[in-house]
Protein backbone atom coordinates (compact mmCIF):
# COMPACT_ATOMS: atom_id res chain seq x y z
CA UNK A 1 0.00 0.00 0.00
CA UNK A 2 1.14 3.54 -0.69
CA UNK A 3 1.33 6.06 2.13
CA UNK A 4 -2.00 7.74 1.17
CA UNK A 5 -3.69 4.33 1.18
CA UNK A 6 -2.26 3.59 4.60
CA UNK A 7 -3.44 6.94 5.91
CA UNK A 8 -6.91 6.18 4.56
CA UNK A 9 -6.88 2.75 6.24
CA UNK A 10 -5.87 4.31 9.54
CA UNK A 11 -8.66 6.88 9.31
CA UNK A 12 -11.21 4.17 8.51
CA UNK A 13 -9.97 2.02 11.38
CA UNK A 14 -10.38 4.88 13.84
CA UNK A 15 -13.81 5.73 12.45
CA UNK A 16 -15.12 2.15 12.59
CA UNK A 17 -13.36 0.82 15.69
CA UNK A 18 -13.01 4.08 17.62
CA UNK A 19 -9.46 3.39 18.72
CA UNK A 20 -5.82 3.48 17.64
CA UNK A 21 -2.50 2.76 19.31
CA UNK A 22 0.95 1.29 18.88
CA UNK A 23 -0.21 -2.27 18.03
CA UNK A 24 -2.34 -1.02 15.14
CA UNK A 25 0.37 1.38 13.99
CA UNK A 26 2.96 -1.41 13.91
CA UNK A 27 0.60 -3.69 11.97
CA UNK A 28 -0.07 -0.85 9.54
CA UNK A 29 3.68 -0.48 8.97
CA UNK A 30 4.48 -4.21 8.83
CA UNK A 31 1.51 -5.58 6.91
CA UNK A 32 -1.30 -3.19 6.03
CA UNK A 33 -3.17 -5.88 4.09
CA UNK A 34 -3.44 -7.91 7.27
CA UNK A 35 -4.71 -4.90 9.20
CA UNK A 36 -7.32 -4.33 6.48
CA UNK A 37 -8.44 -7.97 6.70
CA UNK A 38 -8.71 -7.73 10.49
CA UNK A 39 -10.70 -4.52 10.27
CA UNK A 40 -13.15 -6.22 7.92
CA UNK A 41 -13.42 -9.26 10.23
CA UNK A 42 -13.78 -7.36 13.49
CA UNK A 43 -16.26 -4.87 12.10
CA UNK A 44 -18.83 -7.42 10.92
CA UNK A 45 -21.12 -6.73 13.90
CA UNK A 46 -20.37 -3.01 13.78
CA UNK A 47 -21.36 -2.42 10.16
CA UNK A 48 -24.93 -3.66 10.46
CA UNK A 49 -27.54 -0.94 10.39
CA UNK A 50 -29.29 -1.29 12.70
CA UNK A 51 -27.00 -3.41 14.85
CA UNK A 52 -28.31 -6.55 16.48
CA UNK A 53 -26.88 -5.93 19.95
CA UNK A 54 -26.84 -2.43 21.37
CA UNK A 55 -23.34 -0.89 21.39
CA UNK A 56 -22.86 -1.09 25.15
CA UNK A 57 -23.69 -4.82 25.15
CA UNK A 58 -21.16 -5.43 22.38
CA UNK A 59 -18.48 -3.71 24.44
CA UNK A 60 -19.46 -5.60 27.59
CA UNK A 61 -19.01 -8.88 25.71
CA UNK A 62 -15.55 -7.75 24.59
CA UNK A 63 -14.79 -7.01 28.26
CA UNK A 64 -15.87 -10.52 29.25
CA UNK A 65 -13.68 -12.17 26.62
CA UNK A 66 -10.61 -10.09 27.47
CA UNK A 67 -11.05 -10.25 31.25
CA UNK A 68 -11.59 -14.02 31.43
CA UNK A 69 -9.00 -15.77 33.58
CA UNK A 70 -7.96 -17.84 30.56
CA UNK A 71 -7.01 -14.70 28.63
CA UNK A 72 -6.47 -11.59 30.78
CA UNK A 73 -5.63 -9.25 27.93
CA UNK A 74 -5.20 -6.03 29.89
CA UNK A 75 -5.03 -3.56 26.96
CA UNK A 76 -8.33 -4.91 25.63
CA UNK A 77 -9.99 -4.81 29.04
CA UNK A 78 -9.03 -1.16 29.40
CA UNK A 79 -10.08 -0.19 25.88
CA UNK A 80 -13.43 -1.95 26.00
CA UNK A 81 -14.32 -0.75 29.49
CA UNK A 82 -13.71 2.77 28.24
CA UNK A 83 -15.80 2.08 25.13
CA UNK A 84 -18.59 0.50 27.19
CA UNK A 85 -18.80 3.56 29.44
CA UNK A 86 -18.74 5.82 26.38
CA UNK A 87 -21.63 3.78 24.95
CA UNK A 88 -23.73 4.37 28.05
CA UNK A 89 -22.90 1.46 30.32
CA UNK A 90 -22.84 2.24 34.02
CA UNK A 91 -19.90 1.33 36.24
CA UNK A 92 -22.17 -1.12 38.06
CA UNK A 93 -22.95 -2.89 34.77
CA UNK A 94 -19.28 -3.25 33.90
CA UNK A 95 -18.63 -4.60 37.40
CA UNK A 96 -21.50 -7.03 36.93
CA UNK A 97 -19.83 -8.38 33.79
CA UNK A 98 -16.56 -8.80 35.70
CA UNK A 99 -18.44 -10.67 38.45
CA UNK A 100 -20.08 -12.99 35.92
CA UNK A 101 -16.74 -13.59 34.22
CA UNK A 102 -15.10 -14.40 37.55
CA UNK A 103 -17.18 -17.57 37.78
CA UNK A 104 -14.98 -19.20 35.12
CA UNK A 105 -12.76 -20.69 37.82
CA UNK A 106 -15.38 -23.24 38.87
CA UNK A 107 -14.74 -25.09 35.62
CA UNK A 108 -11.73 -26.66 37.33
CA UNK A 109 -14.26 -28.55 39.45
CA UNK A 110 -16.84 -28.99 36.69
CA UNK A 111 -14.22 -30.84 34.65
CA UNK A 112 -12.07 -32.26 37.44
CA UNK A 113 -14.60 -33.78 39.83
CA UNK A 114 -16.31 -36.00 37.21
CA UNK A 115 -12.86 -37.17 36.11
CA UNK A 116 -12.02 -37.93 39.75
CA UNK A 117 -15.19 -40.01 39.95
CA UNK A 118 -14.15 -41.93 36.81
CA UNK A 119 -10.73 -42.67 38.30
CA UNK A 120 -12.23 -43.76 41.63
CA UNK A 121 -14.55 -46.17 39.81
CA UNK A 122 -11.70 -47.53 37.66
CA UNK A 123 -9.61 -48.07 40.79
CA UNK A 124 -12.44 -49.88 42.54
CA UNK A 125 -12.79 -47.14 45.15
CA UNK A 126 -16.35 -46.18 44.23
CA UNK A 127 -19.33 -48.18 43.06
CA UNK A 128 -21.90 -45.43 42.63
CA UNK A 129 -23.16 -42.12 43.98
CA UNK A 130 -23.99 -41.78 47.66
CA UNK A 131 -27.50 -40.61 48.57
CA UNK A 132 -27.84 -36.90 49.24
CA UNK A 133 -28.47 -35.80 52.80
CA UNK A 134 -31.03 -33.18 53.80
CA UNK A 135 -28.61 -30.29 53.35
CA UNK A 136 -27.54 -31.45 49.90
CA UNK A 137 -31.16 -31.91 48.82
CA UNK A 138 -31.93 -28.38 49.99
CA UNK A 139 -28.96 -26.94 48.11
CA UNK A 140 -29.95 -28.76 44.95
CA UNK A 141 -33.57 -27.61 45.21
CA UNK A 142 -32.55 -23.99 45.77
CA UNK A 143 -30.09 -24.01 42.89
CA UNK A 144 -32.56 -25.70 40.55
CA UNK A 145 -35.30 -23.20 41.35
CA UNK A 146 -33.18 -20.17 40.50
CA UNK A 147 -30.60 -21.41 37.97
CA UNK A 148 -31.76 -24.77 36.63
CA UNK A 149 -29.78 -27.98 37.04
CA UNK A 150 -27.13 -29.72 34.97
CA UNK A 151 -25.58 -33.13 35.48
CA UNK A 152 -22.09 -31.64 35.86
CA UNK A 153 -23.14 -30.42 39.33
CA UNK A 154 -24.10 -33.89 40.58
CA UNK A 155 -20.69 -35.12 41.73
CA UNK A 156 -19.63 -31.71 43.08
CA UNK A 157 -22.74 -31.53 45.25
CA UNK A 158 -22.24 -35.11 46.41
CA UNK A 159 -18.50 -34.98 47.15
CA UNK A 160 -17.94 -31.35 48.14
CA UNK A 161 -21.16 -29.65 49.32
CA UNK A 162 -19.14 -26.92 51.05
CA UNK A 163 -17.61 -25.86 47.72
CA UNK A 164 -20.99 -26.11 46.02
CA UNK A 165 -22.71 -23.94 48.62
CA UNK A 166 -19.96 -21.32 48.61
CA UNK A 167 -19.88 -21.22 44.81
CA UNK A 168 -23.64 -20.79 44.61
CA UNK A 169 -23.42 -17.78 46.92
CA UNK A 170 -20.46 -16.36 44.99
CA UNK A 171 -21.99 -16.81 41.54
CA UNK A 172 -25.41 -15.54 42.62
CA UNK A 173 -24.25 -12.02 43.52
CA UNK A 174 -24.72 -10.53 40.02
CA UNK A 175 -28.10 -12.26 39.74
CA UNK A 176 -29.27 -10.79 43.04
CA UNK A 177 -27.86 -7.27 42.79
CA UNK A 178 -27.17 -6.72 39.09
CA UNK A 179 -29.39 -4.99 36.57
CA UNK A 180 -28.37 -6.48 33.22
CA UNK A 181 -31.21 -8.46 31.70
CA UNK A 182 -30.89 -12.26 32.00
CA UNK A 183 -30.21 -12.82 28.30
CA UNK A 184 -27.23 -10.44 28.48
CA UNK A 185 -25.87 -12.27 31.50
CA UNK A 186 -26.17 -15.54 29.59
CA UNK A 187 -24.44 -14.04 26.55
CA UNK A 188 -21.57 -13.01 28.83
CA UNK A 189 -21.19 -16.62 30.00
CA UNK A 190 -21.37 -17.80 26.37
CA UNK A 191 -18.71 -15.32 25.26
CA UNK A 192 -16.01 -16.47 27.64
CA UNK A 193 -16.96 -20.15 27.34
CA UNK A 194 -16.73 -19.92 23.53
CA UNK A 195 -13.46 -17.98 23.49
CA UNK A 196 -10.50 -19.78 21.90
CA UNK A 197 -8.63 -19.59 25.22
CA UNK A 198 -11.31 -21.60 27.01
CA UNK A 199 -13.69 -23.55 24.73
CA UNK A 200 -15.71 -25.00 27.61
CA UNK A 201 -18.30 -26.98 25.65
CA UNK A 202 -20.66 -28.13 28.46
CA UNK A 203 -21.02 -24.62 29.84
CA UNK A 204 -21.40 -23.08 26.40
CA UNK A 205 -24.24 -25.43 25.47
CA UNK A 206 -26.01 -24.82 28.78
CA UNK A 207 -25.75 -21.04 28.50
CA UNK A 208 -26.79 -21.03 24.85
CA UNK A 209 -29.95 -22.84 25.90
CA UNK A 210 -30.49 -20.42 28.78
CA UNK A 211 -29.95 -17.41 26.50
CA UNK A 212 -32.58 -18.67 24.07
CA UNK A 213 -35.02 -19.30 26.92
CA UNK A 214 -34.37 -15.76 28.18
CA UNK A 215 -35.26 -14.25 24.82
CA UNK A 216 -31.96 -14.00 22.94
CA UNK A 217 -32.33 -14.30 19.19
CA UNK A 218 -30.15 -16.41 16.92
CA UNK A 219 -28.82 -13.18 15.40
CA UNK A 220 -27.79 -11.91 18.85
CA UNK A 221 -26.04 -15.19 19.65
CA UNK A 222 -24.22 -15.15 16.31
CA UNK A 223 -23.08 -11.59 17.00
CA UNK A 224 -21.71 -12.77 20.35
CA UNK A 225 -19.71 -15.43 18.48
CA UNK A 226 -18.46 -12.78 16.04
CA UNK A 227 -17.17 -10.74 18.98
CA UNK A 228 -15.51 -13.71 20.69
CA UNK A 229 -13.97 -14.88 17.40
CA UNK A 230 -11.55 -11.96 17.08
CA UNK A 231 -9.64 -12.83 20.26
CA UNK A 232 -6.91 -14.33 18.06
CA UNK A 233 -5.77 -10.87 16.96
CA UNK A 234 -4.03 -10.51 20.30
CA UNK A 235 -1.21 -12.60 18.87
CA UNK A 236 -0.53 -9.67 16.57
CA UNK A 237 -1.40 -6.81 18.92
CA UNK A 238 1.10 -8.25 21.39
CA UNK A 239 3.63 -9.57 18.90
CA UNK A 240 3.80 -6.83 16.25
CA UNK A 241 5.24 -4.16 18.59
CA UNK A 242 7.80 -6.70 19.82
CA UNK A 243 8.70 -7.62 16.24
CA UNK A 244 9.18 -3.95 15.38
CA UNK A 245 11.33 -3.43 18.46
CA UNK A 246 13.55 -6.46 17.87
CA UNK A 247 13.89 -5.70 14.17
CA UNK A 248 15.00 -2.14 15.00
CA UNK A 249 17.65 -3.50 17.36
CA UNK A 250 19.13 -5.47 14.47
Amino acid sequence: MTTPERDELKEEFIRVRGTWGEPWQRMLELDPAFLRAYLDLSSVPLRRDPGVLEPKVRELLFVAVDAAATHLYTPGIRAHIRAALDAGAREAEVMEVLELTSTLGIHAANIGVPLLVEVLEEEGLRDGPAPLDARQERLKAEFTATRGWHAFWDEILELDPDLFEAYVAFSSVPWQTGTLEPKVKELVYCAFDASATHLYVPGLKLHLRNALHDGATVAEILEMFEIASVVGIHAATTGAPILAEVAAER
